[in-house]
């Protein structure tokens, strides 16, 4: 516990030495800062100036009083300063802290005060502070006391940054006492000089007709200017300056370019930039300042310092006029040369490179220096890798103008081949090396910079990674890697490609076959991914690699020929994927069959038989799809890439008879539980005398496309059912309007049979529990409660695999890293019904399971798991399958891309009357096709309609539709029901029609249906439903509203509903273009409510 000091009352004059180190002792303290708190409430600024002058405070307390100060007690309030001001005007002036104690009180006015100054309360302790420091500066050329002297003009210099103007009436005097000092402390009298002149020029005073630099008297007892008392005056544009003033700035400006030489290098830096802005605020109208400027500081261009150099610069940038062509050459040779120079930091020689590139007035000089960018043996890498930029600028721009010799390719060349001899140990270093990332990501920004230019480049580095891969065979992986960096960008793809092909060009034919050929398969099976190289060449460089293979066969080389054999075979394979057959087929048969005949190893001739027989049998387009399906078969790795022989990895033996009860412990489970607890799915045969795929729906038409020049299999037959073919067809504007609003809707829904299509996800939660867990697989480990989680068992590397009968698409994996078991209950923890409540954590992982359905209905998902224990053992087997339900389909419509945020509602409202005019049986436009994304294929709509009776109030089916239904709803009609629905406040972003009329319901909607129609479901006979209808009608009369509900079954049909809302009962109007999904339809409207 901490020794609590013995405080005095707060109105103590003073503290003793031992509470004042305490004091110390408790600000310094960072393990327990509340140790602070305790000298809160008493005045420390006042009693840390009050110990300083003590003399019985030990005098190593007082810089630390001090620093206690600056740190923790500054900025002070205002009725402060007045203290201040009095303890600095009776500090000793031979003390040894008073320089200290000057630049804390200087800190403190600063930090405190800001414009307009009060005039009762602050401004007689600063005017007394800076009369205090301007007699102190008012002694020039004073010897014994410069160093005073120089800090009294640092600090109002600061006061002047703090309260801009503040010395602006006295500039006469500071003019005056720059021009007289001569002792090394005249660089404080410039630059307090300086400061004050820009402050003037800023406020605005050169227009005035008064001159700046008059005196009307000493310059104690100093008064504030009339602008820090008042608030600031609205600023005005800037005016021609008086004559005077001009006159009188450039005195100035003349004082301060006077001497350069007294100036320290950062002190110099702050000079021009001062400089510059004052001097360009008057250059219009005194424009020989630029030529003055470069006068005087033009020589530090031969200076070593590179603040200095950037000095220099900073005058090149904002008076270009001054300097010409020839001053521009000299400095860019100048910091060329420094870049050169041994002895100089390396963040210098980093620095000037970095000017000579960043600055739009050297760019155009670069070419021409370009022998100077040749990086030394012993430079640092880092600056190796920055000269290196320079040259591959210089070759990005090559010109025969701008560097001479040469032509600009043969230029470029040797500059590139030149430059990288710095760094030539990449070519026998391991291709992990630093230098070898240097040297290619100097060829990467050769090829970069001159790619949108001109292929020449593109050209040159071929010719260079030629020459690499041939002589030094450790930097092909390097290689394929480089390339394919280019092929991954989508802008320089093409240089990638143009990479590829010089390579095929120019490194095939040097290479000979063998078994040092292996290094080059990296690239090769670059070469075969790539379709814009021909193979004609690979084909034959593999087809002597097989032939050499053979001969050198023996008892010793069994291995490597399987090896090698295996990598060629994969190869092959590689080719049939990325290649149409019809342009490979001549020479790469010949190398299977050469392989089938001769090959010494089976299982190397075997899949070249396969490969064979695929590429004569099977169509170019169904082989390639055919070899994209099961691309890495389950819990196989592959022994090297592109090889068609995959190794499985070694797995412990498993107990079988654990497996039939692995769904018992390990659980897959829906994080959101359906609705209707479906377990059957309608599936219908095909009654078509054509062929067709099983269990397709004769209502939907697909159109393909396909040029007949490309290879492509028999598409689907396209049937009309419904209605007879017509000749010419009728049609009003609103059918017009309707057949438009669905080919812009159509035209953005994607084409699953050639494309990827819409995607459902359900979310699942994946847990284990611990004891069967344990009992199964014979853990000896103790499991408790939730507290031991080090006690729990472990699955690591899960991989979840599915499959459905289904027709959901190809289902990708889902893996989980790790997961802990669950730890047993008590036996009295309330279990909750669903899943939906439950959160990822250590002991359950969320999964998420994709579909991309080819036909919304509902369906079952097999699952198998796959994982690793913690002894090492590998377990398998099959899980509780996942159920689907329609209500897993439901998706909203797609909107297009140039439809606005704020007209999605009515975008809705106008595609669910297309729609539903459209799946009306009666309607013209079920004979039109629509095409989709990708203008491959089309889409027909053949609509079927039915209606529901719901026999429930109106709060239960609001509550329904709230909770399931919201995001679906496109409108809401009627004045009492869009009270109820908007009072609530779940639905938003639709329409509310507040007048509507019962007229604008279809009232066809229990029409029965056309005898030509392809399916008729009809629950009872036509005679009842008109009955019950008009009963209907007779009870409710719609006299509540009506509730439109869209909802998109991918891969691309609807289902709509028009919810005639009543007081006793709903009547909902089906109208759906996938008739089949009526049959789950009706039960999902009961389980709703």
């Amino acid at each position: 516990m901490d020794r609590q000091p013995s405080l005095r009352p707060p109105f103590a004059a003073s503290l003793s030495p031992q509470e004042l180190e305490q004091l110390l002792e408790d600000f310094s303290s960072s393990a327990s800062p509340s140790r602070r708190d305790r000298w809160l409430h008493l005045p420390l600024l006042d009693l840390a100036v009050a110990a300083l002058p003590r003399r019985d405070v030990p005098a190593h307390l007082k810089p630390l009083l001090l620093a206690l100060i600056d740190d923790h007690l500054l900025p002070p309030s205002p009725h402060h300063l007045p203290a201040l001001l009095s303890a600095l005007l009776a500090f000793p002036a031979d003390h040894p802290l008073r320089d200290h104690f000057l630049v804390t009180v200087v800190s403190a006015f600063a930090s405190s005060l800001s414009a307009p100054v009060s005039r009762d309360e602050e401004a007689p302790p600063l005017a007394g502070l800076v009369d205090a420091l301007l007699a102190a500066a008012n002694r020039p050329n004073h010897s014994p006391d410069r160093a005073a002297r120089a800090l009294a003009c640092d600090s109002l210099r600061a006061l002047d940054a703090a309260l801009p103007g503040v010395l602006a009436d006295v500039l006469g005097h500071l003019y005056a006492l720059a021009a007289a000092e001569r002792s090394p402390a005249a660089q404080s009298y410039l630059l307090l000089l300086a400061s004050a002149a820009r402050n003037v020029v800023r406020l605005g005073r050169l227009s005035s007709s008064a001159s700046i630099l008059a005196v009307s008297g000493p310059p104690t007892p100093f008064s504030l200017p009339a602008h820090l008392l008042s608030p600031p005056a609205a600023s005005t544009a800037s005016s021609a300056p008086s004559e005077v003033n001009l006159r009188d700035i450039r005195k100035v400006l003349a004082l301060l370019m006077e001497r350069p030489q007294v100036l320290t290098p950062a002190a110099a830096m702050e000079m021009t930039a001062i400089l510059a802005e004052v001097a360009a605020a008057v250059l219009q109208w005194a424009p020989a300042i630029a030529a003055h400027i470069k006068v005087q500081f033009g020589g530090m261009v031969r200076s070593s310092n590179p603040m200095l150099l950037h000095s220099l610069l900073m005058l090149f940038i904002n008076f270009p006029e001054a300097f010409g062509a020839e001053d521009e050459r000299t400095m860019a040779r100048c910091l060329a040369l420094a870049a050169r120079e041994a002895h100089r930091p390396l963040a210098a020689r980093l620095l000037v490179l970095h000017w000579l590139l960043g600055s739009g007035r050297f760019r155009d000089l670069v070419p021409g220096l370009a022998r100077w960018f040749y990086p030394a043996v012993f430079d640092p890498l880092a600056l190796k890798a920055k000269k290196l930029d320079c040259l591959a600028y210089v070759v990005a721009g090559v010109d025969g103008q701008k560097v001479a010799g040469g032509s600009g390719r043969e230029l470029g060349i040797e500059l590139v081949d030149d430059g990288l001899v710095c760094v030539s140990a990449f070519r026998w270093l391991p291709a992990w090396s630093t230098e070898t990332c240097v040297a290619f990501r100097a060829l990467h920004t050769v090829l970069i910079g001159a790619a949108p230019h001109s292929a020449d480049s593109t050209g040159c580095s071929g010719a260079m990674l030629v020459d690499m891969a041939s002589e030094h065979r450790g930097l092909v992986p390097v290689i394929a890697d480089f390339i394919d960096r280019m092929l991954a960008c989508d802008s320089h793809r093409w240089v990638g490609e143009r990479l590829l092909q010089t390579l095929d060009e120019r490194l095939l034919p040097r290479l000979e076959s063998g078994y040092q050929l292996s290094s080059y398969y990296p690239l090769f099976e670059k070469i075969a991914q790539n379709e814009t190289v021909p193979q004609l060449r690979l084909i034959d460089l593999l087809t002597k690699q097989m032939i050499s293979l053979t001969k050198k066969h023996g008892s010793d080389t069994e291995l490597k020929s399987w090896s090698q054999g295996s990598k060629v075979v994969g190869i092959c394979r590689l080719m049939l994927k990325h290649h149409h057959s019809s342009q490979i087929f001549l020479p790469l048969s010949h190398l299977l069959v050469l392989t089938i005949e001769h090959f010494p190893d089976l299982e190397v001739r075997d899949h070249a038989r396969i490969c064979l027989r695929m590429l004569s049998c099977i169509p170019g387009r169904k082989l390639r799809h055919l070899m994209e399906i099961g691309e890495q078969p389950s819990g196989v790795a592959p022994s090297h890439p592109g090889s068609l022989f995959d190794v499985p990895s070694p797995r412990p033996a498993q107990d079988l008879k654990s497996m039939p009860v692995l769904a018992s412990y390990i659980h897959l489970e829906r994080v959101v539980p359906l609705v209707v607890k479906q377990s059957w799915a309608l599936t219908l045969p095909n009654f078509s005398v054509q062929s067709r795929p099983s269990g397709s729906i004769l209502s939907i038409q697909d159109v393909s496309s396909t040029p007949a020049e490309q290879e492509k299999p028999p598409g689907p037959t396209i049937e009309r059912i419904g209605y007879t073919q017509e000749t010419l067809r009728v049609m009003d504007s609103k059918g017009a309007e309707t057949l438009q609003i669905l080919r812009r809707y159509f035209a953005c829904i994607p084409d699953y049979l050639h494309s990827s299509g819409l995607k459902i996800r359900i979310h699942c939660t994946f847990r284990f529990d611990s004891e069967p867990f344990n009992c199964a697989w014979g853990s000896d480990l103790p499991v408790s409660g939730s507290d031991g989680a080090d006690e729990l068992p472990a699955l690591y590397a899960v991989s979840l695999t599915f499959s459905s009968s289904a027709q959901f698409g190809k289902i990708p994996s889902c893996h989980v890293p790790f997961i802990l078991g669950e730890p047993p209950g008590s036996g009295m923890d309330i279990v909750p019904l669903d899943n939906q409540h439950r959160k990822e954590s250590s002991h359950c992982a969320l999964v998420v399971i994709e579909l991309e359905p080819r036909e919304p209905s509902p369906g079952l998902i097999d699952v198998s798991v796959a994982a690793n224990t913690e002894n090492c053992q590998v377990i398998s087997g099959s899980l509780q399958p996942i159920t689907v339900g329609i209500e897993d389909m439901f998706l909203k419509a797609t909107i297009p891309p140039d439809i606005p945020k704020e007209c999605v509602p009515n975008y809705y409202m106008d595609l669910f009357h297309a729609l539903w005019e459209a799946c009306n049986s009666s309607s013209n436009i079920g004979r039109e096709t629509f095409p989709l994304s990708g203008g491959k294929g089309s889409a027909a709509i053949n609509g079927t309609r039915s209606v529901k009776l719901m026999e429930v109030t109106p709060k239960v089916l609001i509550g329904a539709v709230e909770k399931y239904l919201a995001p679906f709803v496109v409108s809401v009609a009627g004045g009492s029901l869009i009270t109820i629905l908007r009072g609530n406040g779940v639905l938003k972003n639709i329409v509310w029609e507040e007048s509507f009329s019962d007229a604008t319901v279809g009232a066809d909607a229990l029409v029965p249906y056309s005898s030509d129609s392809n399916l008729q479901l009809q629950l009872v006979d036509d005679d009842e439903i008109g009955v019950g209808a008009e009963r209907y009608g007779h009870q409710s009369k719609r006299d509540m509203g009506v509730v439109r509900v869209m909802i998109f079954l991918p891969p691309r049909y609807h289902l709509l509903f028009l919810m005639e809302v009543g007081r006793a009962s709903t009547l909902v109007r089906i109208r759906t273009d996938h008739w089949p999904c009526l049959a789950y339809v009706d039960e999902y409207l009961e389980a709703l409510i």
